[in-house]
């Protein structure tokens, strides 16, 4: 059975939005979700994020599935750099800058040149979910993403920054994807 990571976004923690539910979701499954701490706004640089996911280096293999929100995508991208996984969930993703006042808390992660053909083989299934609405992340950044891994973009009307500010406590169109791939 996969193991599952759930990596949140900036000033987030395992305990935001709708992780605790689909953590919950999972485990009532039978799976071992993982949603690691990682340290934000201060000391967060990849590198830092990277060590911290070093800790639990023994359960990320090419059966992991990997589920993103926010910068958790552009995170989930530079592991697969790294690492095969079986499928990677990106909620409200990016890479670049978004042009506000995070960019410069978020440079390490976004601002590169991923090898894309790297990160589309070391990873078989993509899943891109974006809002027609974050005030965050634009529509077409969510777009460029789903263009760069071959996959579709999986709209959710209304749905912000799919965060609990926006009622996304919880987020059964995306449990119902992961159930695609188990």
């Amino acid at each position: 059975m996969p193991t599952i990571f759930i990596f949140h976004g900036v000033v987030q923690g395992p305990q935001a939005n709708w992780f605790p539910w689909l953590k919950e979701e999972l485990e009532k499954m039978g799976h071992e979700v993982i949603v690691p701490k990682f340290p934000t706004p201060i000391n967060q640089k990849l590198q830092n994020w990277l060590k911290v996911l070093e800790k639990h280096r023994d359960k990320l293999d090419g059966d992991t599935i990997l589920v993103g929100h926010s910068l958790g995508v552009s995170f989930a991208l530079n592991v697969i750099e790294r690492q095969p996984v079986k499928a990677a969930f990106l909620a409200a993703g990016f890479t670049g800058k978004l042009g506000h006042f995070f960019d410069g808390f978020m440079k390490t992660f976004t601002q590169k040149d991923f090898d894309w053909e790297r990160i589309r083989r070391n990873c078989p299934r993509f899943f891109a979910f974006h809002a027609d609405n974050d005030p965050l992340v634009p529509l077409t950044k969510g777009e460029e993403l789903a263009t760069k891994l071959g996959t579709e973009l999986i709209m959710v009307p209304e749905g912000g920054h799919l965060t609990g500010l926006t009622g996304f406590v919880a987020f059964p169109q995306l449990l119902e994807k992961i159930r695609t791939v188990l």
